[in-house]
């Protein structure tokens, strides 16, 4: 699978399947979340009540993951993974990296042969971009899913485009 960095709008980008960086009541929210429930339109929302209704009654745990449809945005799908909150107290590290990897795992169950990923936690969440760009990298360089070409890294701003290009030259 190879993995491209892009500097941009994670709702604007033309793949199979896009990742939301959602809260775990996966009824829409702020940052990355709100803005794939917005331009996604109400089919997201409605198949979002459906999983609560059901499978998830108590809502999405932290880094698990789970698909929708992805409305009116231009892909097939949207998959929803909770991101930890960050914390200089706790390691909370592997749960941020169970997001890439259950969210990869669906995509690639789903046949999706396109992903593009936010950067989980790193906005309202507070996790630290560098780390967080490793934490992604760590688990979107090494994959080797069945059915997926493509990762993207969706980088919002340049300022975070540039640590990403940064963090993954320094890993070679």
């Amino acid at each position: 699978m190879e993995l491209v960095l892009v500097e941009g709008d994670i709702t604007a980008q033309r793949v199979d399947a896009v990742v939301n960086a959602a809260n775990s009541s996966l009824l829409g929210g702020g940052g990355v979340d709100g803005a794939i429930h917005r331009k996604g339109g109400p089919a997201i929302l409605a198949e979002c009540r459906r999983l609560r209704a059901t499978s998830y009654t108590r809502g999405l745990p932290v880094g698990e993951a789970v698909a929708t449809t992805a409305g009116n945005l231009p892909a097939r799908w949207v998959v929803h993974t909770v991101g930890p909150v960050w914390s200089a107290q706790e390691d909370r590290s592997p749960l941020l990296r169970n997001c890439y990897t259950n969210a990869l795992r669906v995509a690639d169950e789903l046949g999706a042969t396109t992903v593009a990923f936010p950067l989980i936690s790193s906005g309202v969440y507070g996790w630290p971009v560098d780390d967080a760009v490793r934490q992604a990298l760590a688990i979107l360089l090494p994959a080797t899913p069945r059915n997926l070409a493509e990762a993207r890294l969706v980088l919002f701003g340049q300022p975070t485009y540039e640590t990403a290009v940064r963090v993954r030259d320094q890993l070679g």
